[in-house]
């Protein structure tokens, strides 16, 4: 087992739930209670990621955070070195890459709530904040939860993305993936084996847990 590798993928999956969560309640939020111009577009573009094979995504956000790229140069500016092949490069790319994970199952857990329910809350006198946060969020809360859960599995296996933004650079940027594929390129099937049982479980847990609180939000509903 590559420990090194494990952890960079745990602070990862962490750092990539801080950043999304936020994003994730404001725009399933959003989506599921409004009507605008360009709502089919934005929803479009939250599940592009899903559809693009990973190594094309990477690609794309390689180039967007390159040295050339105003993003890229006005990172390097302030941090003193380039965004791909780093910690914040990972990052950033993985929250693009797992935007969809943790909207779609947010905006469907906003989407189950009744209209009615908002309604009586706002003629009872409750301030937009105070409907979010002690109505639709506490009803929500299955759906916020399955999203990090995916979000958080998801991270751990990414390999496309992570290879092309982060490289494979040890305690910085080299995620158990892509200590997997390491293994297997120097015949250590046992190796690579034990880091893939760990995923493997991961995975199988996260589903689990996601079809039981997707089961109870259907009910509800």
């Amino acid at each position: 087992m590559d420990w090194t590798a494990l952890g960079v993928s745990l602070r990862l999956g962490v750092a990539t739930l801080i950043v999304l969560l936020p994003i994730g309640l404001w725009l399933g939020h959003l989506l599921a209670t409004r009507s605008f111009p360009g709502k089919a577009l934005i929803e479009a573009l939250i599940t592009v990621p899903l559809v693009l094979p990973p190594t094309v995504l990477g690609f794309y956000l390689l180039v967007t955070f390159g040295a050339r790229s105003p993003l890229g140069q006005a990172f390097a500016s302030i941090a003193g070195h380039a965004l791909p092949f780093s910690f914040a490069g990972l990052l950033l790319a993985s929250a693009i890459a797992n935007l969809p994970f943790v909207v779609q199952p947010i905006q469907r857990a906003f989407e189950a709530i009744p209209s009615g329910v908002r309604d009586a809350a706002a003629c009872c006198g409750l301030s937009p904040w105070q409907r979010f946060f002690q109505i639709d969020l506490p009803l929500a809360w299955p759906g916020v939860l399955t999203a990090a859960m995916l979000a958080f599995a998801h991270t751990l296996g990414e390999f496309g993305v992570v290879l092309m933004v982060g490289g494979n650079l040890p305690g910085e940027t080299r995620t158990l993936s892509i200590a997997i594929y390491d293994r297997m390129q120097a015949f250590d099937d046992r190796g690579a084996g034990v880091m893939a049982a760990t995923l493997l479980v991961v995975a199988v847990g996260t589903l689990m847990l996601t079809t039981t609180l997707a089961g109870r939000t259907t009910r509800r509903g």
